[in-house]
């Protein structure tokens, strides 16, 4: 199709998005910020205006960042009209402070500003994080000076970015943070003031990866995208939410320079990501010890690691590349992570939060999420490192954003949610429930008076979709009506939903010989409370799932429909864990049936602790 424009105009008027826009700025914003008051992270920026500051409050040097995307988070909601006085407020306060500690050349960043720091300004860019909270800081201005018109927050971080440009920028130290976010702000703080040395920046960090320049400790130099320059990669590797940074910086860099080395290498990583590294739920990263991705088909379900930021990081990526190209399969990425790998990662009421996201929880699992010790056994309330949180709250806000895009003639319909999309041509109405229904009515309010296209993505998985009640078929994803439209004009597209069963390669050892149920964007589990036999016992042949039956949730879920079968229940398994295989034939009659209810995925640990799974045995 070609690249496209991003729409920053639609506005999410119902269902299950606006369901959670709602939460996130009655309950996850209050919630969140009361959070960073208790652990200190506004006590860390007002303590450096005492003479003698106290200690620096928190294990790590990037806590400034927890401030600074909730401010971007806040930026939307108070531009949309929605934020309280106590939102402004904070926000009010935030800056105020920034404005003030900031440093006469423009550094920024609580830890290092503090004089009994164990190291000085840029001293360790391995793992100081000091560009890395640069990034989230231009982010939240940039989205302060569009969304608010408020320039006082894109003062400072031009202030910041000025200075690091000039002791990073051409002819200056070439040096590269250890943590890659940087590069998409600066390519953003470009756009937003036209000042090409942003853009230039940002080129120069992605280009110097993997030559030497950064100090590595702790973990190789592959956990940092640092062991080969970033055109000769592979494959993604490394801490995943860096990976996904980087890649994502990179696709702004050629957005803006059509650098086509840089496009097929992100081309190619994004295909071998999708192919062998991703999770069914689209969560990135298969490793607790590093964060990070595992080998190709190296996908433990217990042991998944889907870190919540990483499922942000991969939307990122994904949408820039379907800027760039106009293609619906990043959108099939997108849409996945976002019911899936990213809702989990915030409980129903939106006050608390998983920091890692498994497919699977055994029965006597009792490793809390985050690594942290003691406490809630499932989602906590906050923790000691918590970037995950905010920027929950930062992308909630902003999913309006990614809804739909345009080109010359043509509004393109990237999700669909209840909403409206304005365009200087045209506007729409959509109405919808998906993903729990697959009916979608578009209504056109202005004409633009032409003849102009809608596009409308297909996702991957509908079958026998129809549009006004005739069959169609999509072209690569898409479906396109185009004529000379009025106002009142309507399009009725249907995408049938039926409950559906996914295999894994038999490369992928973990779940070899298991099925997962999805529908439509949804991918559903079974938790113990809804199973009456242990569910480490459940057997789901395939031919089952013709039989499913759609259901109301649970008693205490939100949302419409869960799904109902029938189950064979294994007998029970040997004790030794390793038994001999004789050669004589083994009892294949199972133990009986079971009733199970399944639920999306996404709601899953909002009840009492007990076992999970995604993958079910199918023999």
């Amino acid at each position: 199709m070609g690249a496209v424009s991003p729409l920053s105009s639609t506005r999410i008027t119902g269902g299950l998005l606006r369901e959670w826009q709602d939460r996130n700025r009655h309950a996850t914003i209050p919630h969140t910020v009361e959070q960073l008051r208790v652990a200190g992270n506004l006590d860390n920026l007002s303590r450096l205006l005492s003479a003698e500051p106290p200690a620096y409050r928190g294990r790590y040097p990037f806590l400034d960042t927890d401030l600074y995307k909730t401010l971007e988070g806040l930026a939307y909601e108070i531009g949309e009209g929605e934020g309280d006085a106590g939102v402004r407020e904070f926000f009010d306060e935030v800056v105020g402070l920034l404005e003030r500690v900031q440093g006469e050349d423009g550094y920024l960043n609580s830890f290092f500003q503090d004089p009994e720091a164990a190291k000085k300004h840029w001293q360790d860019l391995g793992w100081g994080h000091e560009l890395y909270n640069l990034g989230h800081l231009i982010q939240a201005a940039v989205a302060a000076h569009r969304r608010m018109g408020d320039a006082r927050l894109l003062a400072v971080a031009r202030k910041f970015a000025d200075l690091s440009v000039r002791r990073f920028g051409e002819g200056g130290k070439e040096g590269v943070c250890g943590h890659p976010e940087v590069e998409m702000a600066l390519v953003e703080l470009y756009r937003e003031t036209g000042e090409r040395a942003y853009l230039t920046q940002a080129r120069l960090f992605v280009d110097r990866r993997g030559h030497g320049h950064l100090r590595h400790s702790v973990f190789p130099p592959d956990y940092f995208q640092d062991h080969l320059p970033f055109r000769d990669l592979p494959t993604v590797t490394g801490h995943a939410v860096r990976m996904g940074y980087l890649a994502a910086g990179a696709t702004d860099v050629f957005l803006e320079t059509q650098d086509r080395t840089l496009f097929e290498t992100l081309d190619k990583l994004w295909d071998d990501m999708v192919a062998t590294k991703l999770y069914l739920t689209g969560g990135l990263g298969s490793r607790h010890s590093d964060e990070a991705i595992g080998d190709r088909y190296e996908l433990p379900s217990e042991r998944a690691y889907t870190e919540t930021c990483a499922a942000i990081a991969v939307m990122q990526w994904a949408w820039r590349m379907f800027v760039a190209t106009g293609s619906a399969k990043y959108l099939d990425v997108f849409e996945r992570v976002l019911f899936n790998a990213y809702a989990v990662g915030l409980s129903a009421d939106g006050q608390a939060f998983f920091y890692d996201n498994p497919l699977q929880r055994r029965p006597d699992h009792e490793q809390r999420s985050g690594a942290e010790t003691g406490g809630e056994a499932l989602r906590r309330s906050w923790f000691g490192c918590p970037c995950c949180p905010p920027n929950i709250v930062r992308w909630m806000a902003q999913l309006g954003d990614y809804v739909a895009a345009e080109r010359p003639d043509e509004l393109v319909i990237a999700l669909f949610t209840e909403g409206r999309i304005e365009t200087d041509a045209v506007a729409v109405s959509v109405e919808t429930a998906y993903p729990w229904d697959g009916d979608v009515r578009l209504t056109v309010e202005r004409a633009p008076g032409r003849r102009y296209a809608i596009r409308l993505r297909i996702p991957a998985w509908a079958r026998d979709v129809t549009l006004d009640g005739e069959p169609v078929t999509a072209e690569d994803g898409w479906l396109t009506v185009e004529r000379e439209w009025s106002a009142g004009d309507t399009l009725r597209l249907h995408l049938p939903m039926p409950v559906r069963g996914h295999a894994s390669h038999p490369y992928l050892d973990a779940t070899r010989g298991a099925v997962a149920v999805a529908r439509g964007p949804l991918v559903y589990c079974v938790e113990q409370q809804d199973s009456p036999a242990p569910v480490d016992d459940l057997v789901l042949p395939v031919d089952r799932l013709a039989d499913a039956e759609l259901a109301a949730l649970p008693d205490g879920l939100p949302g419409q429909v869960a799904v109902r079968l029938t189950a064979d229940v294994a007998p029970v398994p040997p004790a030794e864990l390793y038994p001999e295989i004789t050669g004589e034939p083994v009892a294949a009659e199972q133990a009986g049936t079971a009733q199970v209810t399944l639920v999306p995925y996404f709601l899953w640990g909002n009840r009492r602790p007990e076992a999970m799974r995604v993958w079910v045995r199918a023999q």
